[in-house]
Formats: structure tokens, sequence, C-alpha cells
């Protein structure tokens, strides 16, 4: 038996902004918590009639132990209202969707509201592990003597911090950061360096493009990120008007110093963002008369393994095609997370690959050619930035608005997860 469509009533995301930038001094809560007031006040729905308030989120904030209930508080929910905070690494922000989606057919509530939202600004540096048994130390001490004793033992490399940011970027299980997954990607799949550049130089311009032209109006909320100046961010600052192949190729290897080709002009940028959307079964839409954006069908999520997280959208979307009966020319749009550059062109020839689809998915043919002309129409993270728990939720609202924009019915949201993880969803509008 299959599923009923769960429609998204309407869905709306802050601009994306360079970490350690324009939203520097706003904690993920609070950024989260403005888009979704204004997406609840634009929708006509009461905070009342919500059943669940569920946030996909990486860092996980110390000061807002599961934050999601946080940003509800701050969005107008009442202290009834349940709220979870999710985490699968790049792939939170459609875990929020994906998690309301089941609660929606296992009819557990009418409404939910599934927001994504990253503040990569506040990700904090830690003690190291001899600087804490030092100041643990020096605290549990009861005498002079004794602190004068552990004070002789402090070294200067006690203050050298751990960074959050490169922790929580680093897989535990292969033991790589995620731009070394790239470098073995690109080396599998001979990507040069040249086809990454002129993929990131094309990113920008396909999103500037798009800013110029407003698609990006009526899902970006403006968001005033200094009162006493009065000073708004109303688009993608990432996204650089200017670049040229000429710049991108000044640019040293990041991750392999050596031989490396990932460089930060074809990576996916640090950001801050939050985006969020409202859920409910097509059913309870028809009924109160709502006209959603779009509807969700069906998803996967697959594991493999750690050093080639990147692929995670083939073998997520192999697994969606597989049990929905489905071919890849079957979608009008495709967008594909753009970690790296060269983690989407390795999925591009991946796709088209009758060897690598023999090996991996037993298959006599390729999966297909992704028609470019389909596939982030309007840029991607390595132009607009990637703020990991937010990236997923936003690929969901762009691509149903924008297939409504262009009359088209069905699109691919796929992403790569940290860790060795891929997530697809098929998505439909009328």
């Amino acid at each position: 038996m299959r599923k009923e469509r769960i429609a998204i009533i309407d869905g709306l995301r802050s601009p994306i902004a360079k970490a350690n930038e324009k939203f520097k001094n706003m904690q993920v809560d609070t950024l989260a918590s403005i888009v979704i007031r204004e997406l609840v006040l634009k929708s006509g729905l009461s905070h009342d009639e919500f059943d669940e308030v569920i946030v996909g989120n990486v860092a996980q904030p110390p000061h807002a132990s599961n934050v999601a209930k946080v940003i509800a508080a701050r969005s107008g929910f009442s202290k009834s209202t349940p709220a979870m905070t999710v985490n699968r690494n790049c792939a939170s922000g459609m875990e929020a969707i994906t998690s309301s989606a089941l609660r929606l057919w296992q009819d557990e509530g009418e409404i939910y509201l599934a927001c994504g939202a990253e503040s990569m600004s506040n990700i904090p540096f830690f003690y190291n592990q001899g600087y804490k048994e030092f100041l643990f130390g020096l605290m549990s001490s009861k005498t002079l003597i004794q602190k004068i004793s552990i004070l002789k033992e402090f070294k200067p490399s006690f203050l050298k911090p751990v960074i959050g940011l490169v922790s929580g970027l680093t897989d535990p299980i292969s033991g790589m950061i995620m731009g070394k997954t790239a470098e073995i990607l690109a080396k599998d799949f001979h990507i040069s360096r040249e086809e990454q550049d002129a993929f990131s130089l094309l990113s920008h311009q396909k999103a500037k493009k798009a800013r110029e032209n407003g698609i990006f109006t009526d899902e970006i909320l403006p968001i005033i990120y200094d009162d006493k100046k009065g000073l708004m961010l109303d688009y993608d600052d990432g996204v650089r008007d200017t670049l040229t192949i000429e710049s991108l190729k000044k640019l040293k290897p990041f991750f392999d110093r050596r031989s490396g080709t990932i460089t930060v002009g074809n990576s996916s940028q640090v950001s801050d963002g939050a985006s969020a959307c409202i859920l409910m079964k097509e059913s309870t839409a028809k009924k109160r008369e709502l006209k959603p954006i779009g509807y969700l069908k069906d998803f996967s999520y697959v594991g493999l393994e750690a050093q080639r997280m990147g692929l995670g959208p083939i073998f997520a979307t192999q697994k969606l095609l597989k049990k929905r009966r489905m071919k890849l020319s079957d979608f009008d749009l495709i967008e594909i997370n753009e970690a790296f550059a060269a983690q989407v062109i390795a999925n591009i020839k991946a796709f088209a690959s009758k060897e690598f689809c023999a090996k991996h998915f037993n298959m006599r043919n390729a999966m297909g050619e992704i028609d470019m002309d389909k596939l982030n129409v309007n840029g991607g993270a390595v132009a607009m930035g990637h703020p990991v728990g937010m990236s997923g939720n936003r690929l969901v609202v762009h691509i149903l608005k924008e297939l409504k924009r262009r009359n088209l019915q069905k699109g691919l949201a796929t992403l790569c997860i940290g860790g060795g993880q891929g997530a697809a969803l098929i998505l439909e509008v009328e």
C-alpha cells in the first residue's frame, strides 16, 4: 500500500551568511526562531495547531540543550508543544522533514514544523585535555601549597584550543576531515582541478543570475543583524559576483598541499543559516483548503564507507528509484548539495557509469546521465554556503518553489552526509 503524499504548505529561510561575519553575534536559536515566527504568521495557522516542532541541528549549542525546544519557545509555541532536535550531520534539516513525515504517516499528529538551522560562527573552541586536568587540579586543591604545586605544572601548550568546527568536520570512523574524502573521489573518478574550478565558477554565476532575477525573493526572509545600525541581510552573501576562473586557479590546495585539487574556492563555504517548512497530509491540506507549494512523495537513506561519503547521493537515489520503480530521467529538476565540486562531479560520473552501477548495484546499465540543465539550476552550496544543519531543508524548499516557477512536476533532492550516509527525496508539485 502506497503512502499518502505529505503536503509541504510553505517554506521560508534566512539568507545564508558567511561564517564569522554578519550573523556571528546571532546564536542558532535566535536565527531559527526569527524564520519560524514569520513562516507561521505567513501560513495563517495558529501555533496551537502544531503537534510538534522538529529541528535539525549538528553543532548542538552548549547553552541550549535540545535546541528545538528553545527555538519553539522563542518562536511563539506554547510550553505544551513538544519539540525534538535531530542530527544526521549534513542531512539534519532533511531529517527534520522526513521525521515529520513518518509521524504524519503513523497518524501521531496532523501538523508539523520542520526546521534546519546552523550557526557555524558559534561552534565553540574547547580546552585541550591537558589544560582541563590542570584547571580541575587547581580548583580541587585546598591549600596554598597545593595550588602553587599545580601552577608549576602549567605549560603554554595548554592554551592551544581544540577547534570545535574542525573536530565536527572530521569523521572519527575514517579519521578524515571531509575535504580529504573529496580528494579520494577526485582521484577515483579522475576529476581534474580544472573541472572542479569550472563547476564552482558556474555555481556562482547561476546563483548571481538567480539573485538578480529575484528567484530567491519568496524563499528568503531578510534578517536584521545589527539593530543599532539598522543593518539587514536579504541575500546569500557568499556568492562572488566578480569571481573568475583565473582567481580560482590562484588558490592553493587546502587539504592535500602537495598533490591535492580541493581548494576553498571549489568547496562549500562555512556559513550560518536557517530554513523551515510546514507539513501535513495531502488530505488534511485539502480539507483545510490550503494550497501547498508541493509534496513529499517518498525518501531513502543509506549508509556507505565513510571515506567516500560524498557518493551518498547516488547510493540513496538508487535505493529510492528501485523502491518506486522510477528512472533518473523521470525528474524535471535535480538538486545535489554541493559539499565539494569534486563530490558532485563524482556523482554525475557515477550515475552515467555502467561499470560503477554494475559493481555497486548489480545493474546491467548505467543509472543514467544527469541533464546538466536540470541540475542545481540556481547554483548551490559552493556559491551560497553550507550551514550543515540547514542545507537539507533549504534544498527541499527551493526545489519545490523552482518546480512551481517553471511549471514542472517532479524533483529529486539529494545530498551526501559526513560519516558515510546519503539521503534522497522525491518531491512533486501539481
